[in-house]
């Protein structure tokens, strides 16, 4: 029996990576959302490429999920840091670049 090396499952369709967003608490497929990683060094920043090295949480870009994700602790038990209220106002700055076409 030879092992399926692709990145198709028995049924020929290909994987479709899934994460959950740290604020809601939704499943999404892991393009819809954004990451927001802790580098080794300990900085956290926006990771838009998706691929930085460091420890990853995924946020729904939506203004309700990141201000829950952003006030309240799991943004920082997720990434196994704590935020300080630089890195907040940071990624609070960086994050209204996503949700501009918002109201």
């Amino acid at each position: 029996m030879m092992k399926n090396t692709s990145n198709t499952n028995a049924a020929g369709l290909k994987h479709i990576p899934q994460r959950t967003c740290v604020g809601c608490r939704e499943v999404k497929t892991k393009r819809e959302l954004v990451r927001v990683v802790r580098t080794p060094d300990g900085n956290i920043e926006l990771d838009s490429t998706g691929k930085k090295n460091g420890r990853g949480a995924y946020v729904c870009p939506t203004r309700d999920c990141w201000e829950k994700a952003l006030t309240g602790k799991q943004l920082e038990r997720t990434l196994r840091s704590t935020l300080s209220e630089e890195n907040r106002e940071e990624l609070k700055i960086s994050g209204e670049t996503l949700f501009k076409g918002e109201n």
